[in-house]
């Protein structure tokens, strides 16, 4: 038997460094997104007004945000971007990554979730084309929040992006210029299968995914349902 343990030892050691199963961390963050997504729009009064959902091309949920000091300071995130197809409904979500230094978020925040609305498709082709920077490939202006905010945010808002931000259990709009999103590869090949592309993805050539995708995509149609305005009338 003591001839055998080494080669246990060895396994056993091996077994605590195997890497996680391919996607593993990649659900847990659309997960994470998803439980974002929910608790964020549970409070109408304190939320994202409905008709900028409604009327959104893409939405985009990056769960912690963390601070980051090293030479300069910055904030740097892993989230999700779903695109809203021609018939109404969304897309499977890629997955994406933020990074950048130009942040309004409160003193002494060390981490935050983020929700872009985006308004138009020209941010989400730029975003599957390559890097892109909220400021300056699209205009971004911190969101309205609240039922109080529902009336006037078709005439007074004009920007391309509107963005969130959630810490310490307050949730508002926040400054993102100089944000730089960009679409992550990696993940979507762990998730989808090797050679699948963010486009592949929001186009529906990539297949479904794992469960947690597409939860996050169910989040988001139960979020975002369009209202019919003759049924409104009836």
């Amino acid at each position: 038997m003591r001839r055998f343990a080494p080669l246990l030892l060895a396994l056993g050691l091996f077994a605590i460094a195997a890497p996680a199963p391919a996607g593993t961390v990649e659900d847990a963050r659309a997960d994470d997104a998803s439980r974002v997504l929910g608790e964020i729009l549970r409070i109408p009064d304190q939320s994202i007004p409905s008709n900028l959902l409604q009327e959104a091309h893409a939405i985009a949920v990056i769960p912690n945000v963390v601070k980051a000091s090293f030479v300069v300071g910055g904030r740097r995130g892993r989230g999700l971007i779903a695109v809203r197809s021609k018939d109404g409904t969304w897309s499977h979500p890629s997955f994406m990554t933020l990074t950048g230094g130009s942040f309004g978020f409160q003193a002494g925040v060390q981490s935050a979730d983020v929700i872009l609305v985006f308004r138009s498709d020209r941010g989400v082709d730029s975003i599957v084309n390559g890097k892109f920077t909220l400021g300056a490939d699209a205009s971004v202006a911190a969101g309205p929040v609240g039922r109080s905010a529902q009336a006037s945010t078709d005439e007074q808002l004009k920007a391309e992006i509107y963005s969130y931000s959630r810490a310490r259990g307050l949730f508002a709009g926040v400054s993102l210029d100089g944000t730089r999103l960009a679409i992550d590869n990696k993940s979507n090949q762990a998730v989808y299968g090797q050679g699948n592309t963010a486009r592949a993805i929001f186009e529906g050539r990539a297949g479904n995914g794992s469960d947690a995708v597409v939860g996050f995509r169910d989040k988001l149609e139960e979020s975002t349902v369009r209202q019919d305005p003759e049924r409104k009338k009836s």
